[in-house]
């Protein structure tokens, strides 16, 4: 079964903070900024990196993102735009689409020490901080929380992954992989400006088969992979 999955077309009410999450073997980092999404309160968990130098993200921040999908984000109500099951833009992917199309090399993120000054949380903070000042509309691409209220987790590509993660095709165990099911952040920056932040785990593996699973002879995430998949 697919997680629930889509956007919300928000607005940021208060500063995003910096919060710490501990797993097995690392510490990762969000940023979480609470929305407003149609009149009501959300939260957003935005995966900013790990303290662990082995599974740190791969990221892309761009201040002149420009795709024909944002029309269609324009187009849409304020609130959350259930994409669940869809196979086309505008559910993301960042193999089987040109989502990334134009957006420039994959950076690694710093190792995470606790504070805001490593990348990408020191620019990615200031993006939203303007965000909320400026009242402009973001639109945020996830997973919905199944507990503790209403909110949007799971901003990273969500394919690739392996143990835990690997989807079984029958049910929802865990935290697992699927197609058309990227996470993202966009910001319209107003006068056909517009900010983008995609990313990565570098422990996710490329190519994937049809349940987002690593397939055969598999790799880290690289430039060549953006859209590599279209028409499969």
């Amino acid at each position: 079964m697919a997680h629930t999955y889509g956007f919300v077309k928000c607005k940021i009410t208060s500063a995003p903070r910096l919060q710490s999450k501990r797993q097995r073997r690392e510490i990762q980092y969000h940023l979480h900024a609470p929305l407003n999404v149609a009149g009501q309160p959300w939260d957003s968990a935005v995966n900013v990196g790990t303290n662990d130098a082995d599974d740190l993200l791969q990221y892309k921040l761009v201040f002149d993102y420009n795709h024909p999908i944002l029309a269609q984000l324009s187009a849409a109500a304020p609130g959350f735009s259930d994409l669940t099951g869809s196979t086309a833009l505008p559910a993301l992917d960042f193999l089987r689409s040109d989502v990334l199309a134009g957006t420039g090399s994959w950076r690694q993120s710093d190792v995470m020490d606790g504070s805001e000054h490593p990348e990408p949380v020191a620019t990615l903070k200031r993006a939203l901080t303007n965000a909320l000042n400026s009242q402009l509309d973001v639109y945020i691409f996830g997973r919905t929380y199944t507990q503790g209220g209403d909110g949007i987790h799971d901003i990273h590509m969500n394919q690739g992954s392996s143990g835990s993660f690997l989807n079984n095709g029958q049910d929802d165990h865990n935290d697992h992989n699927d197609i058309w099911q990227d996470g993202a952040v966009l910001i319209d920056l107003g006068n056909g400006a517009w900010a983008a932040y995609f990313t990565a785990f570098t422990q996710q593996s490329v190519p994937t088969d049809n349940l987002g699973n690593p397939a055969n002879a598999s790799h880290g995430m690289s430039d060549a992979d953006d859209g590599s998949l279209v028409g499969h």
